[in-house]
């Protein structure tokens, strides 16, 4: 079904923090949107990549060896395997492409893991 996605009215259609939803399917992958504020947790992916695009304000991604901040319009493919944290000083909105199979905690399954996504 060829439907455009209007990514501002999307993002506010929800309010929660760190709770993906999906708004497009691309093969076998997902196009999630999140809304992210405060730090996340330290984890990987084990096999797969994952890319985090900023829609709107900052994003930092930490990493055990170095930082890398993103700012709106830029995007950062983590590759499957290293441990990351990523942290929003204030609200950002993220569009997240990843394979269907992905875990928003990946191997760090706790209280924020969410396994069953809406979709918008």
């Amino acid at each position: 079904m060829l439907e455009k996605v209007n990514l501002k009215q999307k993002f506010s259609l929800f309010h929660e923090y760190w709770s993906p939803r999906i708004a497009g399917e691309i093969n076998d992958s997902y196009v999630k949107l999140a809304k992210f504020k405060g730090e996340f947790v330290w984890h990987h992916h084990e096999h797969e990549d994952e890319l985090f695009l900023v829609v709107k304000g900052r994003l930092l991604i930490k990493f055990r060896d170095r930082d890398v901040w993103l700012e709106e319009g830029e995007f950062l493919i983590v590759p499957k395997g290293v441990e990351h944290m990523p942290v929003a000083e204030e609200e950002a909105h993220v569009l997240l492409l990843e394979p269907k199979t992905t875990l928003n905690t990946g191997n760090q399954v706790n209280e924020r893991t969410v396994s069953d996504l809406p979709t918008i």
